[in-house]
């Protein structure tokens, strides 16, 4: 799907405030509200606008560790690719997950309450998946930023 001008200005609109209402949505991008809802729902059947989600605090829900963290894993052991994904989305613990090139296989952001509770999944479950070889991780220290946007990408580029 090719965006225009009027797309962006919507995405970025939503990005900022995705309970924003139609007719708030119509007026900051000067549209009609049928025009404006129109887009809206081409953009949500095209697979641009893929939904919709609250951002949580994790500090305020109790969740005090963050980590970044790289797994390498033996290529020898069958089945190993699929035996780690499968364990991966069974894995509350962890948010986000990725292939990788380089000298590890995967790299996987990590939330657990404490340091207890984030030894205890390393040990006992991340460890313990079959064809887990090594595993390197990085404490978050500060977040300095959260959750870019696509958007910017597609502005700095025009």
């Amino acid at each position: 799907m090719t965006l225009d001008p009027i797309d962006l200005r919507i995405l970025t609109c939503l990005q900022e405030n995705g309970r924003i209402s139609n007719q708030d949505l119509a007026d900051r991008v000067a549209l009609s509200p049928s025009a404006c809802l129109r887009r809206v729902r081409l953009l949500e059947e095209s697979g641009v606008i893929g939904g919709y989600r609250a951002w949580f605090d994790a500090e305020q829900l109790g969740l005090e560790i963050e980590a970044i963290v790289q797994v390498s894993m033996r290529h020898d052991v069958e089945g190993w690719h699929e035996t780690f994904n499968e364990a991966v989305q069974a894995w509350p613990e962890v948010l986000s997950a990725y292939v990788i090139t380089g000298d590890s296989s995967y790299i996987l952001r990590v939330q657990a309450r404490n340091l207890k509770h984030y030894s205890d999944f390393i040990v006992n479950r991340l460890y313990r998946t079959r064809g887990v070889m090594d595993i390197r991780s990085n404490i978050v220290l500060q977040r300095i930023k959260t959750e870019g946007s696509p958007l910017a990408i597609l502005k700095a580029s025009t």
